[in-house]
């Protein structure tokens, strides 16, 4: 009877308990009526290097001070094993593919320039002829990003927000300004070689905002264009690069020898500000532009998300002219790391330390050179630009007659004529297997890729799938010219890029502030998980072509 009876009593106890009213004090019933809010960063800040491959961080990072890409290395998260997922490796085709987390088969931008079956013409990736020019009468600004065909991270924060997120492009090439910005964005902003002002189009705007106004009336390439390009560093500090002036390095205009210093010479008849671009200083012109555009539009400064998308053009216009190891493109790293480091402190100034987000990647990457790489008795070496072209002219007519068969020879991809093959009664496999037999005796060639039939070729499957994420019908050739690795077409001085060999598609992605688990990763990452990385950490929906997934490890939890 004991326990029955100690039972009873406990449970009377309980219940007079509970009867009781429970005394909150004033802290615990605020605690209790709070709602928990979802934060996110005040500004996302989208970096794109031009041309940037993956081993510039580690091969140039003893001379990088700590406040640029090394704040963003050490104090953040670097996939190491980043690459593009599909063969175009180009400017058009790398921005677009950043922020929207796509692929050219589904965003449409499979080039800087493609042949447009639709049009019959060759179309530029951000051509647009219904918009005109906002900041000087030049044609310059008839760009939009009507030719992409899928949502970006900023229009994707647009929707969020019911438009009140604010989302800005800037970089010295339109293309690297507008598909980053997308279609909703309040502006894309890019430079006129011609006088030296940052323009847009109607697209977004009637006319500039005065902050641009007011940034072009500084007239700073007028300050840039009359200095000399001078190594930032004694000339026996840069024991990352190659002797000044190797046959294989470009001149820039009016120069007789590729050495420093570099003057800018400006050509009768050519644009006076055009030469700015190969040099730092058109990072440096960049850097002050997107100063700009954080203070005029007030970035990061409301209660809602806003987006920079800034793209440094420079090093591209750098390594073309002078090439992977050379000491211009050095010293354009080591002053880019500086104009990075002002930029990130300005970000904590203006928006606050840990309210920000930023992430970097690049467009492409770059080859060595040839004669760098013969010096090192490494198979490399360049075609002309018509050797191809003319060999695939001369190969139908022979075997057809007369006749328009090639619409065009563009980014390695044969167009064929369409409607000439089926009104002659000729099978496209047919014309693929005559190709392929003539161009394989050429030097450097390896492959040609029928397009149409990916799953018939003999190549790895990384491979296979560069070529299945590129093919987009109305826009892509019929066979891709494969050439060996190390060979490039056209250019004897400098270097190019476009292929699918990891010297194009190994680039950098940085990711760093608010809501990033300082870290890294060698696993297999790719240019389409960035945009799904930031939406998931913004909590909005991904853009409407994405293939990718968020990089889970970047993400403090």
């Amino acid at each position: 009877m004991r326990p029955h009876f100690s039972f009873l009593v406990l449970s009377l106890l309980t219940v007079v308990a509970l009867a009781q009213p429970r005394k909150v004090t004033s802290q615990s019933a605020s605690s209790q009526n709070r709602q928990p809010t979802l934060t996110r960063p005040k500004l996302v800040v989208g970096i794109v290097v031009d041309q940037m491959r993956y081993d510039y961080l580690y091969r140039y990072y003893d001379k990088f001070g700590m406040g640029g890409f090394r704040r963003l290395m050490d104090g953040g998260f670097n996939a190491r094993n980043n690459h593009y997922h599909y063969a175009a490796t180009y400017t058009g085709p790398g921005h677009a593919a950043i922020y929207t987390g796509s692929a050219p088969a589904l965003n449409g931008i499979v080039g800087n320039d493609f042949y447009d079956r639709r049009l019959g013409r060759l179309m530029y990736c951000a051509e647009d002829t219904t918009v005109t020019t906002v900041g000087n009468t030049g044609t310059a600004g008839k760009m939009s990003p009507r030719n992409m065909l899928v949502t970006t991270i900023g229009d994707q924060l647009k929707l969020a927000t019911d438009g009140r997120a604010k989302v800005v492009g800037i970089a010295l090439k339109d293309r690297g300004a507008i598909l980053p910005a997308g279609h909703a964005a309040n502006g894309a902003y890019w430079f006129d070689s011609k006088d030296g002002n940052f323009i847009s189009s109607t697209f977004y705007q009637k006319e500039l905002p005065q902050w641009v106004q007011t940034f072009n009336a500084r007239k700073l390439p007028d300050q840039y264009v009359s200095q000399k390009w001078q190594p930032l560093l004694a000339m026996n500090q840069y024991t990352e690069s190659t002797p000044d002036d190797e046959p294989y390095e470009s001149t820039l205009p009016g120069e007789p020898k590729s050495v420093f210093p570099h003057e800018f010479i400006v050509q009768t008849g050519s644009s006076k500000y055009e030469v700015l671009r190969t040099s730092p200083y058109g990072d440096e012109l960049t850097k002050e532009f997107a100063l700009a555009a954080l203070k005029g539009e007030q970035l990061g400064q409301r209660n809602v998300t806003d987006l920079l998308c800034v793209s440094f053009s420079s090093p591209d216009y750098v390594g073309h002219a002078f090439g992977t190891h050379a000491i211009e493109t050095e010293d354009q790293y080591i002053r880019l790391d500086r104009q990075l480091a002002e930029l990130l402190n300005q970000l904590d100034a203006t928006v606050g330390k840990g309210q920000w987000l930023a992430f970097l990647s690049a467009d492409h990457g770059a080859a060595d050179v040839p004669g760098f790489s013969q010096q090192y008795r490494i198979p490399a070496d360049v075609k002309s630009y018509g050797e191809v072209g003319d060999a695939i002219k001369a190969t139908l007519e022979k075997a057809y007659g007369p006749g328009q068969w090639l619409l065009s020879y563009f980014n390695q991809e044969i167009y064929l004529n369409h409607t000439l093959f089926a009104e002659k009664k000729i099978a496209i496999q047919d014309v693929y297997e005559l190709l392929q037999s003539v161009l394989l005796k050429q030097r450097g060639v390896i492959n040609v890729i029928n397009l149409h039939n990916l799953n018939a070729e003999a190549l790895p499957e990384v491979q296979l799938n560069l070529f299945r994420n590129v093919y987009h019908p109305n826009r892509s050739g019929d066979f891709y010219v494969m050439q060996q690795a190390g060979w490039f077409e056209g250019r004897a001085k400098g270097t190019t890029h476009g292929t699918t060999y990891a010297y194009d598609t190994h680039v950098p992605f940085l990711l760093y502030g608010w809501g990033i688990k300082p870290g890294q990763t060698f696993r297999r990452t790719h240019i389409h998980d960035i945009a799904p990385t930031i939406t998931a950490l913004l909590g909005i929906l991904e853009p409407s072509g994405c293939i990718g997934d968020p990089v889970e490890e970047a993400i403090a939890k």
